[in-house]
Parts: C-alpha cells; structure tokens; sequence
C-alpha cells in the first residue's frame, strides 16, 4: 500500500545519510525499518479505524471498512492492535537505547493524530509529524544519536512532503467531509491549493539542500532533489482537485518522490 512506502521512506532517507562515505546504506537497519513501517502503519490504521468507525460508516470511500460495516467489535481490533504494537515493540527493542526511547516518543502522535480532524484544519501537519519520524529514527539507529544539523532539516522536509501528498488525499473525500462536518488542509484551501503545494514543495527543496550540504553530499544527491522538485511541480501543475481518481493517482506517485531521493542519496555517498 502507498501509505507503507510513505512511512518506510523517510527512514530510508535517513539510513542512507548516515551511512559511511563510499559505503551502502546498513541493508539489516533498511530491512528492520522496513518491518517497522508495515507494523506501525498498520497500527496507524487500526486505531484511526477505531477513532473514526462512525465517521467512515457515512463516506462512500471508507464505508466498507471492517469495524465501520460491523464486520469486527471494537474489543476485537483492540487484541488485533495489541498483536501489531507488540510485533512493532520488538523490532524498536533491536535498536540501540537513544532509539528505543525517541521511537517510544512517537507513540503519542500516532494515538492522536486521527483527533486531529474534529478540531483543525490542520491535521495533515500532524499526520506529517507522525510519519516522519523515520527521519529522526534512521539516523540514531545507526549512529547511536542524532545530527541535528542533518536530521531537522530532513524531518522538516518530511513534513512539508507530506502536506503536498496528503492535502491530495484529502480532495478525494471532501464532499464527504463537509456533510459530516471533518476538518482538512483540503477544506481549508479549497481553491488556492496549488499554491499552497507549492510552497510546501519549495521549502521540502529547500530544507533537503541544506541537510545535503550539513552531511557533505555530492552531485547525484543535488541531482535527485532537482528531479524529485520536477516530479512535484508536474504533480501540481497537473491535479485536478475536483476529479478523486486523479487525486489517489498523484497520491500514490509520491512513492516515486521517495524512491528517487533514496537512490540520490546512495549514490551521492558512493
């Protein structure tokens, strides 16, 4: 699913800086991550479904979700949730301790972010904070700590990828969302969200140019942000907002985002 490789990404990003010059990415911390992100966002889903089965019920999109059709109790996606978290705690446990405890910080964003939508517009700015924590997590997995020089600017970048992705998202559902009276950085821009996208998209750019240069990366990696900025201008230029199936297909692109930076990143480390 798109979400996973949205999540998984960001760590990878991060994984590949701190990687050694001349040296490819620790493939056993890429392999662990990559475990990580399909349990953690498959918790994400687990209580958002939890949070959100009376919303779902009146959205076409998501009306067939099982706890939203009664498919499963509450207390059965509760053990289920149990099972993911459990799975997801030993895999952080494989971590060194500065990573267990930052992973452990993430939890209260991932609980609280499907609120978010009864009280802001803003809830893709959390939804940003939450999947990108990889970019923090990553980088003291395999140094022990965080280079905050390199991990903040990569976060930040995160985040501002997210609120171009996601608000897209968001224009699936926005009729919906309306009659049932649930908040988005869709609804909040309606028709200036191309604009909004780019100035996301600049200040992504911006912030991953200057995590490059606090790691000394090269030409390859200056190179796949240029191509991951193309990528996102043609993604904006070509939405139409008002068409859902065009929306989920620029959505789901945005692994491509992600995948160039990462192969940018290897191949500027070697």
């Amino acid at each position: 699913p798109a979400g996973t490789w949205l999540l998984y990404l960001p760590c990878t990003w991060s994984i590949g800086l701190a990687a050694a010059p001349g040296c490819l990415p620790d493939w056993r911390m890429l392999s662990l991550f990559g475990v990580g992100a399909v349990l953690m966002r498959g918790a994400g889903c687990t209580i958002n479904d939890m949070w959100d089965r009376d919303y779902d019920r009146q959205v076409a999109r998501t009306a067939s979700r099982p706890l939203a059709a009664g498919d499963i109790s509450t207390f059965q996606s509760l053990v289920f949730l149990g099972g993911q978290l459990s799975l997801a705690l030993c895999v952080l446990l494989c971590l060194n301790y500065y990573s267990i405890i930052l992973g452990a910080a993430s939890l209260s964003l991932v609980v609280t972010y499907p609120l978010m939508k009864r009280i802001t517009y803003w809830p893709q700015l959390v939804l940003g904070l939450t999947f990108n924590w990889g970019a923090l997590l990553g980088w003291s997995a395999i140094r022990g700590s965080c280079e905050w020089s390199v991990c903040l600017p990569l976060y930040f970048a995160g985040v501002m990828w997210t609120l171009v992705y996601d608000t897209i998202y968001a224009h699936q559902d926005k009729k919906d969302d309306i009659m049932i009276g649930v908040k988005s950085t869709a609804l909040q821009f309606k028709e200036d969200t191309k604009k909004w996208l780019s100035g996301f998209s600049l200040a992504m750019l911006l912030s991953l140019c200057m995590a490059g240069m606090n790691c000394n990366q090269t030409f390859p990696y200056y190179s796949a942000v240029a191509a991951v900025g193309a990528h996102l201008a043609h993604q904006i230029y070509t939405l139409d907002i008002d068409k859902p199936e065009d929306c989920w297909k620029k959505f789901a692109s945005n692994r491509t985002v992600g995948i160039l930076l990462f192969v940018g990143i290897v191949l500027g480390n070697l």
